[in-house]
């Protein structure tokens, strides 16, 4: 099939003089009537996607709260993101959510106090996030806090009297404080000469001796100008991390703008996290690490310590040594603390499980091991037998339920959803759901996840309006015996009998997963069908949500297993869906998946075109310029200095094989990434225009890694449309 650009252009335009004339005879309010393409998914239905999350219900059972975030058009290309909290009856049917609060500047964290009255909440202003609370019976919303770092995670003490919260310091501002001015007991590895303490009394001079030089250059890197880097982990998403921060907890009275009186912050340059309140609001679990004989940036593992509120005094709960214990929940009774527990031994593949500490006897037992997935997001059953938790599986994230003393466990939801957030009470299971006809909504169903039924209508009436591609789901063995799942949909405009562009999508991580409980690239893949595009999609080897074994099935072969295995699925589907043209097919995938994008064109010439979004493409240069570079020992085993890692690093590398490039390729990256550095995209650009390779580079100001899934909203649909249409040179779509 000829795709010529000029040919396709007198084609097409001969097709849209047919189009218009004969609309304009057979519609009876002319060439402006409704048709069917304004039920098509639009770009800007990117902006009328509403996203709930943090779903909360209140202790007496009767209303859950859960936060919204919406995109506000602010005029021309300006818009932002906003987070307000929204409520509803769950115990009674018939009624519709109403919004709690409106101030621009949002709210998101929603706790509720044991009256059931009020909601305490978190708001930035100015930058700077603070603690309000709000009466349900009427009124303003409260400021509570003056954090001098801010303050976020609110939870009230059981009883009610008591605040509990966080707040961030960054290493300088701890070092101004005269208690900890020595600075950490852990190696700071400033090399040769530990940094001068605050009120070291040496006067600053640029013409001094060397004392007053260094204490010139002191004062210089206490203003960041320069930075001056002496740790480990020293990229941030989108800005150099030159020092590290410490989250710290404080409790108040239940008073607004009372004193917050420190729990955690006598430990200094340690950080704690997932603090909660035990049964009788006197004692509270966090997870942290209080080792010094290591700069933190060197330490994977996490404890548990419980704390009384009185004396401060951190008690360690549990721990093992190459291990992270995390996210402390105590059991409604008082007698358990369930926690989530990771080996850190290979912490590109092991999955996470669940622990419960009893209290009672000081011992552990382990549950979740055998569901062979990462398990979070727990909450406890009211009479504290079971664990609630959700995990990424077979393209959907299930809720499923773990007797907490025999560890036997079923999942609850199905694989063809996504259940984003939960809460549970009185009978009541309240949840976000995602699914292919509706990535955010929020439901009620009974304890055993029956009987659901829709409260939300955040965007279920909007997409009633709109016409739909359903994901179909189909699996297909590998010759070395892996099993892989890959999902197809239809453009919008099949027709049975026709041909259709059709466009291999690839995710990122390697460990990610996609499917239809999903919600990240609901509006991308819609989008696609929409302009004509039928895709394919897959769970590659080394995707999460198949268990230790497949993600670990990638192990030093990020290139040829995976290619392999996207590349089945499109063949698999090219047998079973004739609709599908072989002659025009594209491919694109973002981060691993634009790395993968490039080295399956490389490799494989099937493709028209081709684009690759913020890729890492040399995978011994990534490991300097990206903030991801622990993927280089994780999954590699090793460092680009051994020989032996870095000729697979080398094999493994896109870059190396650029000059077999031949397919049309647009490279697309936002300018600020430190994730996956954007030099990587600079390099393949500059080496396919040397060669004189038909490429187009796209790079996005102030575009960070996130740049797809929460980055600025006018680059976000310039993204898209910058691969519809390059991709529509190539092929009929669009």
């Amino acid at each position: 099939m000829n795709h010529h650009p000029i040919l396709k252009q007198a084609r097409s335009a001969f097709a849209l003089a047919v189009l218009f004339l004969f609309a304009a005879v057979l519609q009876p309010g002319g060439v402006f009537a409704e048709n069917s393409e304004s039920k098509l998914v639009r770009t800007t239905d990117l902006t009328r996607i509403q996203q709930l999350s943090q779903v909360t219900v209140s202790p007496d059972g009767t209303h859950a709260a859960y936060v919204v975030r919406s995109v506000e058009h602010e005029g021309g290309q300006d818009y932002r993101y906003v987070n307000q909290l929204w409520m509803v009856r769950i115990d009674e049917s018939g009624h519709e959510p109403v919004q709690l609060t409106r101030h621009p500047a949002g709210a998101s964290q929603p706790a509720w106090h044991p009256d059931n009255r009020r909601i305490a909440f978190t708001r930035a202003i100015d930058g700077r996030s603070q603690i309000y609370v709000l009466d349900l019976r009427g009124g303003e919303a409260v400021p509570y806090t003056t954090a001098e770092n801010g303050a976020s995670n609110p939870a009230w003490s059981p009883d009610g009297n008591l605040l509990l919260f966080s707040s961030t310091y960054s290493h300088s501002s701890l070092l101004q404080k005269e208690s900890f001015a020595e600075g950490p007991a852990w190696p700071v590895e400033k090399p040769g000469i530990a940094p001068l303490p605050r009120d070291h009394g040496i006067s600053p001079d640029p013409d001094g001796s060397i004392e007053q030089i260094r204490a010139w250059l002191h004062h210089n890197e206490l203003e960041n100008s320069p930075a001056v880097l002496n740790r480990l982990d020293f990229q941030g998403e989108r800005a150099l991390s030159p020092e590290r921060s410490y989250t710290h907890w404080f409790v108040m009275a239940d008073a607004p703008r009372a004193e917050a009186r420190p729990l955690t912050l006598h430990t200094g340059y340690h950080s704690f996290s997932g603090a909660a309140w035990m049964w009788d609001s006197q004692n509270i679990v966090l997870a942290g690490n209080l080792q010094t004989d290591a700069h933190p940036d060197r330490v994977a593992d996490s404890h548990l310590y419980t704390m009384n509120i009185s004396d401060t005094r951190l008690v360690r709960l549990a721990g093992t040594l190459g291990f992270s214990y995390s996210n402390p929940l105590p059991s409604p009774d008082g007698r358990l603390v369930a926690f989530r527990v990771f080996d850190n031994s290979e912490r590109g593949y092991n999955q996470a499980y669940i622990g419960v500490h009893d209290l009672r006897s000081n011992s552990n037992r382990y549950i979740g091991q055998d569901i062979d997935r990462n398990l979070g997001n727990m909450a406890w059953s009211r009479d504290s037998n079971n664990i609630y938790a959700t995990a990424a599986q077979n393209g959907g994230f299930p809720l499923f339920l773990i007797n907490a003393r025999t560890g036997i466990g079923e999942r609850l939801t199905s694989e063809e959803t996504g259940i984003r957030a939960f809460d549970l009470s009185r009978g009541l299971l309240v949840y976000v759901e995602t699914s292919w006809q509706n990535p955010f909504e929020l439901y009620r169903a009974d304890t055993s996840a029956r009987n659901a039924m829709r409260l939300s209508d955040h965007n279920h009436s909007w997409l009633a309006e709109r016409q739909l591609s359903e994901p179909v789901k189909h699996t297909y063995t590998t010759p070395d015996g892996l099993e892989i799942e890959y999902w197809v949909m239809k453009p919008a405009n099949y027709q049975p009998g026709q041909k259709f562009p059709t466009l291999l999508q690839i995710h990122g991580g390697p460990s990610a997963m996609w499917g239809t409980g999903e919600a990240s690239m609901w509006h991308e893949f819609q989008l696609f069908a929409a302009h004509g595009f039928g895709i394919v999609f897959s769970n590659p080897r080394g995707s999460g949500g198949y268990g230790y074994d497949f993600q670990r099935a990638n192990h030093r072969d990020w290139g040829n297993g995976p290619k392999r295995d996207v590349l089945g699925a499109l063949d698999d589907a090219v047998r079973k869906y004739s609709w599908i043209d072989t002659d025009q097919l594209v491919i694109t995938g973002g981060s691993y998946g634009g790395y993968l994008v490039a080295y399956v064109v490389a490799k494989d010439h099937r493709f028209k075109a081709a684009a690759a979004q913020r890729g890492v493409y040399e995978l011994s240069t990534f490991f300097g310029e990206g903030n991801a570079w622990r993927l280089v020992p994780d999954r590699f085993g090793g460092f680009p200095w051994q020989p032996e890692v870095y000729r697979v690093l080398r094999h493994d590398s896109p870059f190396t094989y650029v000059h077999q490039i031949r397919t049309p390729l647009l490279i697309l990256h936002g300018d600020v990434d430190l994730r996956t550095g954007v030099s990587q995209s600079e390099m393949m650009y500059k080496a396919l225009k040397v060669l004189e390779r038909e490429v187009e580079y796209i790079r996005y100001p102030g575009g960070d890694h996130e740049l797809s899934r929460s980055g600025n909203v006018h680059h976000r649909k310039d993204r898209l449309l910058r691969m519809i249409e390059f991709f529509s040179r190539y092929t009929d779509a669009g």
